[in-house]
């Protein structure tokens, strides 16, 4: 039973990279083997639109063509057992990297004859962690524009779940930063508060997902 936990965020030691973490322990409580990527430490690029996996005589078996340093990562991602992606949301949307990689892992599983690559469910989530509050989010339609990536996974891998946390603690001194919009002090409450609730939101999904790929 293998688990793969990507982090799409710059930041190693924030809060996806946290959620990450703690969903990889629920996992791994539930017997998985685990490994978490980086992927802002490798060099690569989105789908550089070279169609090989669409060819009638490809020989991927749903694997990218273009070969760079994702490529052990994608192949680690398309024999896993369970998926989780996080990303932090930046300008509406999820991280570059995170599209970049959902493309070249995504592109190559179907062909344009509504065929898929795989022959087997493999249990995914998505985790995203924004500063806006939930209400503001769901203004800007955030869970729409998030939620059709998982909408994209779900028809890929049969299953993906969606983890949103809201109203993110950002800075370790907001005082340095033009961030009127913020109150620091509500900020920290809901790190001290609300923070551990999401961990363990976070620790439940991976065991589940973990579970249910058994």
């Amino acid at each position: 039973m293998k688990a793969l936990f990507v982090n799409c965020s710059p930041r190693k030691n924030w809060n996806t990279q946290k959620l990450l973490e703690r969903a990889m322990q629920g996992a791994k409580d539930s017997g998985a083997e685990c490994e978490l990527v980086n992927l802002y430490d490798i060099a690569f690029k989105g789908c550089v639109s070279c169609f090989a996996c669409k060819l009638k005589a490809r020989k991927q078996d749903g694997l990218c063509a273009f070969k760079d340093p994702l490529t052990p990562i994608l192949e680690k991602a398309r024999n896993s057992d369970v998926l989780v992606i996080g990303s932090p949301v930046y300008f509406s949307y999820p991280t570059a990297y995170m599209r970049a990689f959902l493309e070249r892992f995504g592109f190559p599983l179907m062909d344009y004859s509504g065929n898929t690559n795989l022959d087997r469910k493999i249990q995914s989530a998505l985790i995203f962690t924004m500063n806006a509050p939930e209400d503001i989010a769901e203004k800007f339609n955030y869970p729409v524009l998030l939620g059709a990536n998982a909408t994209a996974l779900e028809r890929l891998l049969g299953n993906c779940e969606v983890l949103n946390v809201y109203d993110t603690y950002q800075f370790s001194d907001y005082s340095r930063y033009e961030a009127k919009m913020f109150d620091p002090d509500h900020k920290a409450k809901r790190r001290d508060e609300q923070f551990p609730i999401e961990l363990d939101k976070a620790y439940d999904l991976g065991k589940r997902l973990v579970e249910r790929a058994k």
